[in-house]
């Protein structure tokens, strides 16, 4: 009982945010500044967060680095964007199955899920507002011969950007880890559903906000095991499920289904779930 009396001073400390100075961001001053203005312009673009995952590029592709949970991850997102486009049994499923599918990566990084979904024949469109990332993620690409024949294309755009130049494009639209670092989430899931075609997919993973996630998926992973880098989340920025659902029916989809989420540190190992608490994935199709 102890431990659980300490909760909200626990939970009052992970929420104050340190001020850094933001040398790479979309715009000049300092974050503080950077905020009030994106506001302003109602962006979905957080700069400290551009920041912050751009000073992890050098080990982006260490599958045993800092991000190696964002590595496991792959084994249980891929299937779900996989399964959620293309109806079959194993037994005819073959080594392309997104062949022909355009899927759009929001939030893409160093490219580790945009190639992940190019290797089964998907025509992946990556985008990030890091263009160090972006680069990265290009760099990587052609340098990996089992997407010779199928490179992904990567942006330095954000998603309201990119929406409008290609609204009702994509079969698929996937964000994932992503809309827990963005400021505008109404804006974000708007934009995203812009760039589906009607009846295409969109498909979301993301921390549920949740004490037991504050608690296990911040100050524990974080701050005590170190399996994710110190500072990745803010407890504030997190979504419930229900939010999500709200914003993405409020933008004409259907949510098919929502799975939680679990992952296993010492294992670094993910696996689907009855229970949402920690973290979910969301599949919705935009309504013809």
């Amino acid at each position: 009982m102890k431990l659980f009396s300490k909760i909200p001073r626990i939970g009052s400390i992970l929420q104050t945010r340190c001020t850094i100075n933001v040398k790479k961001c979309l715009m000049h001053g300092s974050p503080s500044s950077a905020h009030q203005n994106q506001r302003k312009s109602r962006t979905t673009v957080d700069p400290e967060d551009v920041y912050r995952h751009g000073q992890l590029m050098k080990d982006w592709w260490d599958e045993q680095g800092p991000i190696k949970a964002l590595h496991s991850l792959n084994l249980i997102r891929i299937p779900f964007v996989r399964d959620g486009l293309v109806q079959c049994s194993p037994d005819e499923r073959h080594s392309a199955p997104l062949k022909d599918k355009k899927i759009l990566d929001v939030g893409c990084g160093g490219g580790v899920l945009s190639e992940g979904l190019a290797k089964l024949g998907a025509i992946v469109t990556g985008i990030d507002a890091g263009q160090d990332l972006i680069e990265l993620a290009t760099e990587h690409s052609k340098n990996n011969p089992k997407l010779a024949n199928n490179l992904p294309s990567y942006f330095c755009t954000t998603v309201e950007e990119h929406s409008q130049e290609r609204k009702d494009y994509y079969d698929a639209v996937v964000a994932s880890e992503v809309i827990e670092h963005v400021m505008n989430k109404e804006l974000f899931v708007k934009a995203c559903v812009e760039a589906l075609k009607p009846g295409g997919k969109i498909f979301v993973t993301t921390p549920n906000r949740s004490r037991i996630t504050q608690i296990l998926g911040i100050f524990v992973a974080e701050y005590v095991l170190n399996v994710i880098p110190r500072g990745t989340h803010q407890y504030d920025k997190f979504m419930t499920s229900p939010e999500l659902t709200f914003l993405l029916e409020r933008n004409n989809c259907h949510v098919e289904l929502t799975y939680g989420l679990i992952y296993y540190p010492f294992s670094n190992r993910w696996e689907l779930s009855k229970s949402q608490l920690l973290a979910f994935a969301t599949q919705a199709e935009k309504l013809k």
